[in-house]
């Protein structure tokens, strides 16, 4: 596999975004976001997305340059729309906002509504904790056809609806769980097909409903389904999450009289929460580091190593690609290069990216 240090990596998105119509500020967000999805091991939500973002660019379905435009704001609720914009700008800016109300009120709660993809949500849930607030994040995606099938069902009736959560340490999370409802996100299906290896046990279903470890039924007509992850317990919460990010907050959801345009748009409902509003933060960061050295002190089980908390992979992978690179599958990279040519950026104005 291609290996690329993570700063060529972002030069060559942002320049990507660029060549496609985007603003500087816009590009190097998009290339933030995507850059460090691969940096923390995330492939699934790195830059191997940018040839289907540029394609939805194409066709109308992903508008660049786009802002996160406030709607409502009654009390301490804020109402976003993100106009199909890139979700790695508008969820940013839909953040931000949702800080300053934190800040004022203790708390906000933020509907997030009609943004394109938003990419790795626990990038958002990052920000947050970077500027010391508790986050949780309902995920809902909708505009195409459905990925998950629900507990019992053999076909699916809703998309991998994640669900993330982070809590502050002193410069960051302390603890980040970020997730797909189904066993496996559909980007870990592609990297599965790109990478020619099955998918993981029980986490697929062929268009007749069996298992299967064949990643390719996603990627074909008929097409196969996720399978939630934990069962019914999965399954609810992906509903929870449709109705919650979709419903609730007035951005559809996966229900088949809503038309479908053939993107991927995320509805969200953020809830974020200033701690100083129950005590001190000290307080706070003491308890923190005490549960988590006392749940990491458990003895290993048969097959572990150690005992991890949520974040923990993520951590230590930052560290390893920032200082190795990050691999690209082969198909991947020829994809980012097919995608590149397209924009006119082939030959010498690309090697000087990813020479």
């Amino acid at each position: 596999m291609p290996t690329v240090a993570s700063a060529r990596l972002h030069a060559l998105s942002r320049a990507m975004c660029a060549a496609a119509g985007s603003g500087e500020r816009e590009a190097t967000l998009v290339a933030d976001h995507l850059v460090e999805a691969n940096l923390t091991g995330h492939d699934s939500h790195g830059v191997g997305l940018l040839p289907i973002y540029l394609e939805n660019v194409r066709a109308g379905r992903l508008v660049p340059n786009r802002h996160a435009e406030l709607v409502g704001q009654p009390g301490a609720v804020l109402i976003v729309d993100g106009h199909r914009g890139y979700g790695q700008v508008i969820g940013h800016e839909a953040m931000e906002l949702g800080m300053a109300r934190a800040t004022a009120h203790g708390v906000a709660l933020l509907a997030l509504r009609n943004s394109f993809h938003l990419g790795r949500i626990g990038h958002f849930a990052e920000q947050c904790a970077r500027g010391g607030f508790a986050s949780l994040h309902f995920v809902n995606v909708i505009d195409h056809a459905p990925l998950q099938a629900p507990y019992g069902g053999g076909e699916a009736r809703f998309s991998t609806n994640p669900f993330c959560a982070a809590v502050p340490g002193e410069d960051g999370p302390a603890l980040l769980l970020d997730m797909a409802t189904s066993k496996i996100a559909i980007g870990k299906a592609r990297v599965a097909r790109n990478t020619g290896v099955p998918a993981p046990e029980d986490s697929l279903l062929d268009p007749a409903g069996r298992p299967t470890r064949d990643p390719t039924v996603m990627f074909q007509e008929p097409r196969g389904a996720l399978v939630a992850m934990g069962e019914h317990k999965g399954s609810g919460l992906a509903i929870l999450c449709e109705l919650l990010a979709g419903a609730l907050t007035g951005g559809r959801t996966a229900q088949p009289a809503h038309p479908q345009e053939g993107g991927i748009i995320n509805n969200m409902l953020s809830v974020i929460i200033d701690p100083e509003v129950f005590g001190p933060r000290a307080a706070l960061l003491d308890e923190v580091r005490a549960l988590l050295a006392y749940v990491k002190s458990a003895r290993p089980r048969a097959g572990f190593d150690e005992v991890l908390v949520p974040g923990e992979p993520e951590r230590r992978r930052r560290a390893e690609r920032l200082a190795q690179g990050i691999e690209v599958d082969e198909r991947t990279w020829a994809e980012l290069m097919s995608a590149a040519g397209t924009l006119g950026l082939a030959g010498e104005p690309l090697h000087g990216l990813t020479g």
